[in-house]
């Protein structure tokens, strides 16, 4: 019976692990993704802060643990290696304690975040079109999300071109598709009407509302991990204890 129950822990826990390997390669896809696209909204924020970069690099650094400990975790139960579980249980505690530890850091540093977004975004609309890094990702939030600047389409009136022009400019991704005429992609364009034919909606608004129309789904992705983590940790626990215990046993009594 204890046989069995072993070999059972055992192989759920190669499970778990094989599960910890899959996650920690998708957190080092996701941190390289993040360190390495130019042509999403992570590029405009890269070019103006390097806390994103800093967390790409935490990202990666994360996900190789990860990683690493699955397939630590992997071959201490498959082969019943206490230290391996030993490592596994307590690269498992500090990833889970990390976890915790970031998500509070973030909701007590949420305000401070926002603001460093709009001061962000309001520098690369005063610069724009000078810089090509950022100019095309903002173009792509603004036409893929509909929106027109952070706050709303005023923002655009700091723009020094826009401001100094004669004539009535806007961005060109930020027209409102819904309407007749000509859609430019990218750039600023020009129109006969006072009245900018652009979105109204603000893109912090529109993030705001997508966050809260997935917040179920980004919570839930996050209680699986920690249930996955935590049952992982009872088992290896489990396994480390009988482990032991079959080790005296096999010890011959006189």
């Amino acid at each position: 019976m204890g046989k069995g129950c072993v070999a059972v822990t055992k192989y759920f826990l190669f499970l778990f692990n094989l599960l910890f390997f899959v996650f920690g390669a998708l957190i080092l896809g996701f941190g390289l993704w993040v360190l390495l696209d130019n042509k999403s909204f992570i590029a405009v924020l890269q070019e103006s802060s390097d806390t994103v970069k800093v967390a790409s690099y935490i990202l990666i650094g994360v996900g190789s643990l990860t990683m690493a400990m699955g397939f630590f975790g992997c071959i201490g139960s498959i082969y019943e290696v206490r230290c391996l579980l030993g490592l596994y249980f307590t690269c498992l505690l500090l990833i889970l304690v990390a976890q915790i530890t970031a998500g509070v850091l973030i909701y007590f540093q949420r305000d401070r975040l926002a603001y460093e977004m709009d001061s962000i975004i309001k520098t690369v609309i005063i610069t724009y079109p000078n810089n090509r890094t950022t100019e095309h990702p903002l173009d792509y939030i603004q036409r893929t999300m509909k929106c027109c600047g952070f706050t709303g389409p005023g923002n655009w009136s700091e723009n020094p071109v826009i401001k100094n022009s004669t004539k009535v400019q806007y961005s060109c991704s930020c027209r409102n598709t819904s309407l007749p005429g000509e859609v430019e992609l990218a750039g600023l364009c020009t129109t006969l009407s006072p009245d900018r034919p652009v979105y109204e909606t603000g893109c912090k608004t529109t993030i705001e509302t997508w966050l809260k129309d997935n917040l179920g789904v980004i919570l839930g992705i996050c209680a699986a991990v920690a249930v996955v983590e935590l049952l992982g940790m009872i088992l290896s626990m489990c396994l480390c204890k009988n482990v032991g215990q079959e080790d005296y046993s096999k010890v011959p009594k006189y």
